[in-house]
C-alpha cells in the first residue's frame, strides 16, 4: 500500500530533524514575536524572514476534532475510526494532529488540557496528543 511521502525542505528540516530527536519545535519572529507553525520562510505575521526555532513545552488544549469513519485514503482503510484535531500549543502555534486513545472521539472536548507523545508512524516521528491526567 502506497503512503503519501513527506517531503522535506530546508525550511521543514528542522522541524522533522527536533520530533526525531524527541521534540517539537516551533518557528519564532525575531522581528515581532509571533509565534507558528507549519513551517514557513516568512512570518505570518509581519512577513519578516528573521525567524529562529524553538522547543515547544508539549502542553496544550484541543480547539477542535472530527472523527473519520470512512478512510478517504487507502493507507488509512485500517485505521477508521479515526480522529483529527487542532491542538493549540500553551506557546501559541496550532497544528493538526491526532489524540491518541480515542479515535472515536470519545472523551474528547474544546479545551480539555493535552500533552504531546512522539510516535514513529509511516516510518516518521509524527506529533500526536493525548488528553492530560487530571
Amino acid at each position: 500500500m502506497s503512503v503519501p511521502e513527506i517531503i522535506e525542505t530546508p525550511i521543514t528540516t528542522p522541524y522533522w530533524r527536533a520530533l526525531s530527536e524527541g521534540r517539537l519545535d516551533f518557528q519564532h519572529c525575531r522581528a515581532c514575536g509571533h509565534d507558528w507553525l507549519p513551517a514557513r520562510a516568512q512570518c505570518p505575521a509581519c512577513l519578516s524572514d528573521d525567524s529562529e526555532w524553538r522547543p515547544a513545552s508539549g502542553k496544550g488544549r484541543i480547539i477542535s476534532w472530527v472523527v473519520y469513519r470512512t478512510a478517504y485514503a487507502p493507507h488509512l482503510a485500517e485505521r477508521v475510526p479515526y480522529n483529527v484535531a487542532i491542538v493549540e500549543l500553551v506557546e501559541g502555534p496550532r497544528l493538526m494532529t491526532n489524540i491518541i486513545g480515542h479515535p472515536d472521539g470519545q472523551g474528547l472536548s474544546i479545551g480539555a488540557p493535552v500533552e504531546l507523545v512522539i510516535e514513529t508512524d509511516f516510518g516518521r516521528a509524527l506529533p500526536r496528543f493525548r488528553l492530560a491526567k487530571a
